[in-house]
């Protein structure tokens, strides 16, 4: 004690001191790198800013893995994971969809639109509850339905909530299932206000009778026409000068197509593939030939093929026959000797070596009628095994006194899935490996009209069956294959020699002259990615690449970049090509070839009308070197014409009541040359009368516009919310 005391009266004030000191320290720790980073560096870590509100990291992450769990549940078909890919796309979506809510959001309050808790309540506990909430499944079963009737029960979702939290960890002890329901009810809850929202424009839709018996009318408008059409490839390029005067002056004139809503990037960039070499192709050949010889005398198939074989489940025990076989060495295995190794071959990504094991003649399909009595249901005891076979005994007996035998099914088997079959399926021999061995032996073994009892056990029921084989279809050879095969993958020293390179050309090319030079030396396949979002997480030909879309905005046009490797397949090297800011595009290299394109086909427009003018169609095509041609079902109603593609201008002069039949039109500017048109004749059948079959018809669709015209609306409020809506990204932080 003696001694702590004189510690205590000596060293108090430096301890105190010291950890003074430390407590300073870890607070400017945190702060640099944790929740206070932003006031101590200057820089922002929230996610982004919408309209002036901030998402944080940790919000941004909440809805990212909440909006993940509802993809995997509602689009991936019971898949668990989602590939880099479609993560990406996810996310995508998600930002979008948070700017649309808080735009949406921010005009309710104007509106004062407010969905009431008891709104909410309906839609998650009630009758007429959000799809999501009766679509809600656990492996593909919908929960909230009543088992007897199929139908949705409301007094389920309370149910189902009262039992996970009575429950604890014991229903679900992985969380996930809790996890799903949460996030289905963050969902619904948080779109129910967008819902409202957006119903007050797309239930206004309304199409006229007026405006339907017009669109008719357009349909029964047709026309016949002759015409000339003089492509832009007619004028050579050398006669048309294009300046950079021009061009602006175009993209000007055009300012819709040319201005950004918010700002891009392109990038030019050259990938080093990430694939094998011909030293990792010798590699799994020499692998293959030295196991060859065993491969063809071992007895033990099994144990050698999983032992040797980069593929999992290389093994099986069922037959193929050149239907079921996929390898385009189907014809070769059903020929040679049983005991004969096959290869090695390429195929599907991996070097292969198959052996015969086994040869029989079986048929393709089998089609059959069964009864199934069980003694137990997945984990869960049906009835005695005594009882069972008893029970099944009974059946045979009813159908061999005479008893149909959809009516035996129907009183005595427990395939709940067959009873409206009349107990039969139809059976290939690709599904024999999934059957319970008894049942498969029989039915592909033995032969049409045979019937058995059989003793079957597996993974989902077992019991007593009994069997009849209805028909054999297909009868052919098939056999059984044992299989070992040896991956075509780049091997270390491949990816390190790629990278090496790809390192090297980053290393020696940092500036756009250089990247660009050594490029087209080095034969290097050089490609645009152009109009790079922001929040973009896909870059186009590259798929997902956050990283190299984060260099992007934060480097300057012509810098070079580091060495990305987008996933196990390529590495990338990249060249900050253009910025577009928000508004009218500046002019840039990528622009350029397209609008200068653009610009060539009005000045050689203009020639070709010039040249033309005042002549007949015959006169025209002469001096052109093109053909008269005719079209005879040019439609009012579309700007498709015949013989000709999409050329709306064509179809308007076609119609217009100004421009006389008989006569030569003046130069119609098209999608892919100058036309010059004669009308033959214009016809347009009368409508029929009101009432009867016509008011049915204008019915049907005044439907299809108005729910066409609804979905119009819905995606033009979306985009048009979301342009207007000021948002600032913060890319380092996501």
């Amino acid at each position: 004690m003696a001694v702590i005391q004189t510690i205590r009266n000596k060293y108090g004030k430096i301890a105190g001191g010291v950890i003074a000191l430390a407590l300073v320290g870890f607070i400017i720790s945190d702060a640099t790198s944790g929740s206070l980073s932003s006031l101590f560096s200057g820089k922002d870590t929230d996610v982004m800013k919408i309209d002036g509100t901030k998402i944080d990291p940790r919000e941004y992450s909440e809805r990212v893995k909440e909006y993940e769990t509802l993809y995997l549940m509602y689009n991936q078909n019971g898949s668990t994971t989602l590939d880099e890919v479609t993560r990406a796309q996810v996310t995508e979506q998600l930002i979008q969809l948070m700017v649309y809510e808080a735009a949406v959001n921010k005009q309710c309050d104007k509106l004062g639109l407010k969905v009431s808790d008891d709104e909410v309540k309906e839609l998650i506990y009630g009758m007429n509850c959000d799809p999501m909430i009766r679509q809600f499944n656990i492996q593909g079963t919908p929960i909230f339905n009543d088992p007897q009737s199929g139908q949705f029960d409301p007094g389920r979702v309370k149910g189902f909530e009262k039992e996970m939290a009575e429950s604890g960890d014991k229903l679900d002890p992985s969380g996930k299932l809790r996890e799903q329901w949460k996030a289905v009810k963050n969902y619904v809850t948080r779109s129910a206000r967008v819902r409202k929202f957006n119903s007050l424009f797309s239930n206004a839709a309304y199409v006229s009778k007026f405006q339907m018996k017009r669109m008719m009318q357009d349909q029964q408008s047709t026309a016949s026409i002759r015409f000339v059409k003089v492509p832009y490839t007619a004028v050579s390029d050398v006669d048309v000068k294009v300046t950079d005067d021009d061009i602006k002056a175009y993209m000007k004139k055009h300012a819709a197509l040319y201005t950004n809503d918010e700002a891009t990037r392109s990038i030019e960039y050259v990938t080093f593939e990430i694939v094998p070499s011909s030293a990792d192709t010798a590699r799994a050949l020499v692998a293959l030939e030295e196991i060859k010889g065993e491969f063809g005398t071992t007895k033990d198939n099994e144990s050698f093929v999983n032992s040797k074989s980069d593929l999992s489940n290389s093994y099986t025990t069922g037959f193929y026959n050149k239907r079921t076989m996929q390898t385009r060495v189907a014809d070769t295995l059903l020929t040679i000797p049983v005991g004969t190794v096959f290869g090695p071959f390429y195929e599907n990504g991996s070097y292969n070596l198959v052996k015969v094991t086994d040869r029989k003649t079986y048929p393709d399909s089998v089609k059959m009628r069964h009864i199934l009595v069980q003694t137990k249901a997945q984990t869960s005891d049906v009835r005695t095994d005594t009882m069972a076979s008893m029970r099944l005994d009974s059946a045979i007996t009813a159908i061999k006194a005479g008893t149909k035998f959809d009516s035996v099914v129907g009183a005595f088997s427990d395939d709940q899935n067959s009873k409206e079959k009349a107990g039969e399926y139809t059976f290939t021999l690709l599904n024999r490996p999934g059957l319970p061995k008894e049942m498969g032996d029989f039915i592909f073994e033995g032969k049409p009209g045979e019937t058995k009892k059989v003793k079957i056990s597996n993974d989902q029921y077992s019991g007593y069956e009994y069997i009849e084989i209805l028909e054999h279809t297909g009868v052919g050879p098939s056999v059984q294959i044992a299989l070992v095969a040896k991956n075509l993958v780049p091997s270390d020293s491949t990816i390190d020699a790629l990278y090496g390179k790809a390192t090297e050309f980053a290393a020696k090319n940092t500036t756009a002259e250089a990247f660009n030079t050594t490029a087209k030396k080095q034969n290097l396949d050089k490609r645009f990615a152009e109009g790079v979002k922001i929040n973009s997480f896909n870059v186009n030909g590259l798929g997902p690449a956050r990283e190299v879309v984060k260099w992007m905005y934060e480097h300057k046009v012509g810098d070079v970049s580091q060495v990305f490797q987008l996933g196990d397949e390529r590495y990338v090297v990249a060249k900050l090509a253009a910025v577009s800011e928000k508004g009218l595009k500046d002019l840039n290299p990528i622009d350029r070839p397209m609008i200068e394109q653009k610009v060539k086909e009005e000045k050689k427009a203009e020639l070709i009308a010039k040249k033309y003018a005042g002549r007949s169609l015959d006169e025209i095509a002469a001096q052109s070197l093109q053909q008269v041609q005719q079209s005879d079902s040019v439609v009012l109603g579309t700007a498709y014409v015949p013989n000709l593609g999409y050329e709306p201008k064509v179809v308007g002069y076609t119609f217009n009541n100004a421009f006389q039949p008989n006569t030569v039109s003046p130069a119609i500017v098209g999608q892919s040359g100058v036309f010059f048109i004669t009308v033959l004749n214009r016809v347009s059948n009368p409508l029929p009368p009101d009432g009867g079959m016509m008011d049915q018809i204008l019915a049907m669709q005044r439907q299809q516009q108005e729910k066409q015209m609804r979905s119009v609306i819905d995606q033009t409020i979306q985009q048009s919310l979301i342009k207007s809506t000021p948002v600032e990204y913060f890319p380092a932080n996501f």
